[in-house]
């Protein structure tokens, strides 16, 4: 499902009401302020030569229907004017991996962020290399230092700013800088601060990954990507799409369109929860560090006030050594903060987690185990008690 930047509209709009308004077209939703939920795979054609030259705005439901033309446009005003496509996906993950097929070939080389996703880093070690393409990992903080990495067959370098679970925040602008001076594209997993608290594609990405499973749903109940390309990126993307014929779900279209209408007023209150949370964590006894770009004590703090206009309710603590008994016994005591693999909700989230096992460009060794919180829109107040009760089992135990 693929959608071109024809314009913009000529009327400079603040953010907030890009997202209210982008993609709505009252007249031919016969007044309804949201869009029907067209389920549908068959386009039928008004004429012979209408269907020989395949002409028509819709064609087959796996290229796009009107729910996601809505969907589509409201993602590329969020985006910003370096937009030339958007296409939607089944999650993430596919997200990340149709990016990486539509602009890889057998032979070439890729640099990909050593903070990434756990999943990319398995598609990359996995499908990837049994197609015949290298990977090579870098450390998050190697700014222009990644010329050192280039070969002549490297094709794109992945980040992921910042970390989803360590939080380290590359540079992207210098990384940037160094890839295009090699002829390389540069890809970014946007999910944390979403193109609303940055926008990468102003800043030299040329490829903006979601996984709007996270803040553009906002409400746990979907699975869904996007990926974002400008003019050089999307031709490639827009074909990969196509040839590998993934397409998201309409009832999930639909939901999606409907989270990103108050991505707004949510992600202003992850944010503002999220860092008064982070404070109050720094200040307890229990904890040795708290990984938040948005404190000053955070080693990317200079680079996210630079890039990025907001931070989202997701960042990681390191706790002074204690027994994994201690830890589950914090666990098992926090109530309004449920245990799962995801984010960007409306509930509050914690999980332990460990990069060890898995990084190869730079050593995880934080002084103690890791826990990764996702502050939901619950009061702060509540959110506090609860982990207090969590640190008060954790000391008995």
């Amino acid at each position: 499902m693929t959608a071109s930047n024809d314009n913009h509209g000529t009327t400079p709009l603040d953010i907030e009401t890009m997202l209210v308004t982008a993609g709505r077209d009252t007249e031919s939703q016969k007044g309804f302020v949201n869009p029907p939920v067209v389920r549908g795979s068959t386009v039928l054609y008004p004429s012979a030569e209408a269907l020989h030259a395949h002409r028509g705005e819709f064609q087959y439901g796996r290229h796009g229907t009107p729910t996601t033309k809505a969907l589509q446009e409201a993602l590329m005003a969020l985006e910003g004017p370096s937009c030339a496509g958007v296409g939607l996906v089944p999650s993430g993950l596919s997200a990340i991996s149709t990016a990486l097929l539509a602009v890889l070939k057998a032979g070439d080389h890729l640099l990909v962020c050593d903070n990434a996703y756990r999943p990319t880093r398995n598609f990359c070690n996995g499908l990837l290399a049994r197609y015949g393409v290298e990977t090579t990992y870098f450390d998050p903080m190697i700014g222009a230092g990644i010329e050192a990495l280039f070969k002549p067959n490297t094709r794109a370098v992945m980040v992921e700013a910042p970390g989803s679970q360590s939080f380290e925040m590359p540079d992207i602008p210098a990384i940037a800088g160094v890839a295009h001076a090699h002829g390389a594209l540069v890809i970014d997993d946007n999910t944390w601060a979403t193109p609303l608290y940055h926008r990468s594609l102003e800043q030299g990405v040329d490829i903006s990954l979601q996984a709007a499973t996270k803040y553009i749903g906002g409400h746990s109940d979907i699975m869904f990507g996007t990926i974002s390309g400008n003019a050089r990126a999307w031709p490639l993307l827009s074909e990969g799409i196509k040839l590998l014929g993934v397409c998201a779900g309409p009832d999930d279209v639909f939901l999606a369109l409907r989270g990103l209408r108050t991505l707004a007023v949510r992600l202003a209150h992850h944010q503002n929860s999220g860092l008064e949370m982070a404070r109050w964590l720094e200040a307890r006894p229990e904890v040795l560090k708290v990984l938040h770009p948005g404190l000053p004590s955070h080693p990317g703090h200079a680079i996210w006030k630079r890039d990025f206009t907001g931070a989202s309710g997701l960042f990681s603590i390191v706790l002074k050594p204690v027994s994994e008994k201690a830890v589950d016994a914090f666990l098992d005591t926090v109530k309004l903060f449920g245990m799962g693999y995801s984010w960007g909700g409306f509930e509050s989230l914690v999980i332990p987690f460990d990069c060890s096992t898995y990084r190869s460009a730079t050593p995880w060794t934080p002084g103690g185990p890791a826990l990764r919180l996702h502050i939901g829109l619950e009061s702060v107040e509540d959110l506090q008690a609860d982990l207090a009760r969590g640190f008060a089992a954790l000391s008995a135990a």
